[in-house]
């Protein structure tokens, strides 16, 4: 049981969705003089400057669309009738779990999903910020952001996902699956000069400071706006949250894809991933509640890349 939208903190982390961690030796790249893959120098630059960067068209169109129309299908929702968007299981939901208040939908495992997460420039991109080709990819959710229904409230909040005091590094990623450029619709926002300063501002947070529900009151929020295709990754220690969708019928639509370095020692890790996708479960973890129907759709096709970013086969063979 998670913990209620109002008392949620870093204290209802308890546990992750495995393929979202790495561990406390995982560090992110220095640029060196190695080539770039996916990356420009000017992607670079902004990347260790804001925390974050927009990989231009880092999924064909066919595909992006294939999964808009696959999040309507799951969710039983009629795109063209705002009147299938509200059913009272799901509007109760949003008013007590943050998850669903933030517009995530529990589908994890379908071929077009798949697609996205083996796609060759989405793999270049993380392999660049990593400095190597061997990693692994999450296995994560969508999000189906709505205009607002009478009475609701929307409760997200900026956070951090992990303690950006930690050792470890980490990133994030958000493909779009639809524009997001009008302010209306939502998406995602972030607080690069808090990357920037962060020590100093650190620096002035008590002892028991939540850097899940940090004060950030005054600090200066940016709006990324994204086209259809394009992938967001972020620094895990970039402040971030969601705009709401305060549009009167446009929906966000997104699919989480992050990477990290392979750990093909870690066997119980492995086979976890292998069975995940093979039996089309539903990770376990914090905020998460699991795909009813997910396993209706078959076990997805993976080409030789997208066997390794699974662990079904090795980066070193």
């Amino acid at each position: 049981m998670n913990d209620t939208i109002d008392t949620i903190g870093k204290h209802s982390i308890r546990d992750r969705n495995p393929s979202t961690v790495g561990t406390a030796v995982t560090r992110l790249a220095p640029r060196g003089d190695r080539p770039l893959r996916v990356l420009s120098e000017g992607d670079w630059r902004h990347w260790e400057e804001n925390g974050y960067v927009v990989i231009e068209g880092a999924v064909p169109r066919a595909t992006v669309e294939g999964i808009g129309d696959l999040i309507w299908e799951f969710e039983g929702m009629d795109r063209t009738d705002p009147a299938t968007w509200y059913p009272p299981e799901k509007s109760r939901l949003r008013r007590t779990e943050l998850s669903y208040n933030a517009g995530m939908v529990e589908l994890y495992h379908h071929q077009l999903l798949w697609d996205a997460r083996q796609s060759p420039r989405v793999h270049g991109a993380f392999a660049d910020l990593w400095g190597t080709e061997e990693l692994w990819v999450s296995i994560d959710r969508v999000n189906l952001n709505l205009p607002p229904e009478p009475g609701f409230e929307f409760k997200s909040f900026m956070h951090f996902d992990y303690d950006p005091d930690g050792e470890a590094d980490s990133v994030q990623g958000v493909l779009s699956i639809g524009d997001q450029v009008d302010p209306e619709v939502g998406g995602f926002v972030c607080i690069p000069e808090l990357f920037r300063h962060y020590a100093r501002w650190r620096a002035r947070q008590p002892d028991d400071w939540d850097w899940y529900r940090p004060d950030v009151t005054g600090l200066p929020r940016v709006a990324v706006p994204l086209r259809k295709g394009d992938l967001l990754i972020f620094n895990s220690r970039l402040c971030h949250g969601i705009r709401q969708n305060i549009s009167r019928d446009k929906v966000r639509m997104a699919q989480y894809i992050a990477m990290l370095p392979a750990r093909e020692e870690d066997a119980a890790a492995r086979e976890w991933r292998i069975r995940c996708w093979r039996e089309r479960m539903a990770p376990q973890g914090y905020s998460l509640h699991g795909a009813a129907h997910g396993s209706r759709y078959d076990a997805a096709q993976l080409t030789p890349l997208g066997e390794r970013l699974l662990g079904l086969a090795s980066w070193r063979n």
